[in-house]
């Protein structure tokens, strides 16, 4: 089933690439953000006062939640990696409808027992990011197009977060049917955005010029890929899983974070956000001024390295009390989507283009993705077993300063990697 205007989508092929590029970026960036209030608004919650097997009832809704969520990401690496690019925008509806179902059935089955719909929830999320930067990868405004598109897992997330806030302090919506609420305000709008999306032109014959013509894998393709990077791909797929980890930490549990920090506004989720959103933008954008595919790549590395030392950093400021609480949130919020924003947009993009072997960044992101998330998992299973008796916040610090030093040597041993790898490619052609 396609969503696709012909007229429509042939006027806008007809327009400046600049033209183009500012479409499909704000086109993705609005779809991805409605898709944020399917998936992170019960998070605003805190569901005091309840447990499940001794544990607090939210910590089992994520866990739940993104164990769906991860089991999607393994799903991916085969579904995204060879979908074809008619079938997109129904696959999206699709996978939304499913979501909002399952959040409907999760307010209507009392607690525990709806637990396994925050699972089912997250089975099909999973799969939203890859099919939609599909329409941008493989572009020369591929940079600028997704770093706004990644701009919306930073702001929309404390954005929806601010609007379930508000559904549960002055619309009194229960906790319980506050995500299914929430979705429902973004349902024509997301409904609305995808039909935009497929409008998309293609990539044109200059952009498959210099960034690689990208197309779906096989599974003997696959293969093939992974087994040549290997040693560069595991060393990547460890610095991100650190990333992952704690943006994910930091995403899940902001409201309990923020409220042992002594905040209980609903604006803060919004406030902290906005800035780290401009700052990662102003940051992407810059890439696309270099045109060198292998020194973007190797540009991507260090801005990804300069991520966790800006993480540790901050967090020792505020441990000596040098900055507040606010400013540490910012800060730390800014290192951490400065790694993991360039991993979801332009690194896997830049290294396809730098190697210059067709293969798309849906199957090279969700390999990293499936076990980023299942990094997730683990640490909230170490958090409730292992370190139970200590605060959110302050297992955060002490997760930060272990990532940020793991992820700055992790990412100086791909450069390393890499620059060497693809330097004899382009050496031995």
């Amino acid at each position: 089933m396609q969503l696709t205007i012909p007229y429509f989508k042939q006027k806008l092929a007809a327009q400046n690439t600049a033209v183009v590029a500012v479409y499909a970026a704000l086109v993705a960036f609005c779809t991805y953000s409605c898709m944020y209030a399917f998936r992170k608004p019960f998070t605003a919650a805190t569901f005091d006062g309840l447990y499940v097997w001794g544990i607090k009832y939210k910590d089992i809704l994520i866990i739940a939640q993104l164990m769906g969520y991860t089991l999607s990401k393994f799903a991916g690496i085969k579904i995204v990696a060879e979908m074809k690019s008619r079938s997109r925008g129904f696959s999206i509806l699709l996978l939304i409808a499913i979501a909002t179902v399952a959040l409907f059935l999760f307010g209507i089955t009392p607690a525990p027992y709806n637990l396994v719909f925050m699972f089912m929830n997250g089975i099909p999320l999973g799969m939203i990011w890859g099919i939609a930067f599909s329409y941008l990868e493989g572009r020369k405004a591929t940079e600028f197009m997704g770093s706004i598109m990644a701009v919306s897992f930073i702001f929309s997330s404390g954005f929806v977060k601010s609007v379930g806030k508000w559904l549960l302090k002055d619309m009194h919506v229960p906790e319980m049917w506050m995500p299914i609420a929430t979705g429902l305000v973004f349902l024509i709008p997301i409904l609305f955005f995808v039909f935009l999306l497929e409008q998309t032109p293609d990539p044109t014959v200059d952009d498959i010029a210099h960034r690689t013509e990208r197309k779906p894998m096989t599974a003997e393709e696959r293969k093939s890929y992974i087994s040549e990077y290997l040693p560069g791909i595991i060393v990547l797929v460890v610095a991100y899983v650190m990333l992952t980890i704690i943006r994910d930490f930091r995403d899940n549990f902001a409201a309990d974070i923020w409220k042992e920090l002594g905040y209980n506004d609903a604006s803060v989720f919004t406030s902290t956000e906005i800035p780290v959103s401009l700052a990662i933008l102003a940051s992407m954008s810059f890439l696309i001024v270099i045109k060198d595919n292998l020194k973007a790549l190797q540009v991507n590395h260090l801005m990804v390295a300069f991520g966790f030392l800006i993480t540790g950093f901050s967090t020792y400021l505020f441990s000596v009390q040098a900055i507040d609480a606010y400013w540490w949130m910012v800060c730390n919020g800014l290192g951490l989507y400065l790694g993991y924003v360039p991993f979801n947009v332009v690194f896997f993009e830049r290294k396809i283009a730098a190697i210059r072997k067709p293969a798309n960044v849906g199957f090279l992101m969700y390999v990293a993705d499936s076990f980023g998330y299942l990094g997730s998992i683990g640490i909230l299973l170490f958090k409730n077993f292992g370190m139970g008796e200590i605060s959110y916040s302050g297992f955060f610090i002490q997760s930060l300063y272990l990532v940020s030093a793991i992820g700055f040597v992790f990412m100086l041993l791909s450069l390393i990697y890499f620059n060497r790898k693809i330097s004899s490619i382009h050496s031995n052609p």
